[in-house]
């Protein structure tokens, strides 16, 4: 059974740089696994625990946990607003904390990578994410990184999945989330 990566995509943008990442990471996932991107977060309202009671969860929030439930480890796409990772990641990350314990985050490992316009490819958005997806319980890999800056002229007119040193890289941090699934051990 192939490990199953989720993508989480920071960026509601149609042009998303992160997003075209997600795409290459599905396009390229290393055999044996496989790359989903988790659609919908833009439905997702913002996280409140009135809202997260039995019976009457948003049903974005319900699609998005059932999809995660079945992910053996995460991979987070993230740009970089304003210093830190978009609301949309985090809130994202938020729904799938809860249940308190046993999220669906929990106990399976996560990476963060993405690109970034700026010199150092949102380097301290991807810390943020990765800070939060490790205290909503999931198994961080910390020295599992990617950072790609100069994301609007480097992808002006090239998708990442055509770039041979991103699809390179990108294919390194597959494999390395792959072998970390429970599933690939």
């Amino acid at each position: 059974m192939p490990v199953r990566i989720l993508a989480l995509v920071g960026s509601l943008r149609a042009g998303s740089h992160n997003r075209q990442l997600a795409e290459a990471a599905a396009k390229h996932a290393p055999e044996g696994s496989t790359v989903d991107i988790a659609e919908g977060l833009a439905e997702l309202p913002f996280y409140n625990e009135d809202l997260d009671v039995e019976g009457s969860v948003p049903a974005a929030a319900v699609r998005l946990r059932e999809t995660a439930a079945q992910a053996d480890a995460f991979l987070l796409f993230s740009p970089e607003y304003n210093g830190t990772m978009p609301a949309v990641l985090k809130n994202a990350i938020d729904w799938l904390s809860r249940p308190y314990g046993a999220g669906a985050l929990t106990g399976k490992p996560v990476a963060v990578v993405g690109t970034a316009f700026g010199q150092y490819g949102g380097v301290w958005a991807q810390d943020d994410a990765r800070k939060a997806a490790g205290v909503a319980g999931g198994a961080v890999l910390a020295d599992v990184k990617l950072s790609i800056p100069g994301s609007v002229t480097r992808f002006a007119e090239t998708h990442p999945a055509d770039d041979a040193e991103v699809v390179t890289s990108l294919t390194e941090v597959l494999r390395q989330v792959a072998e970390a699934a429970p599933t690939a051990a």
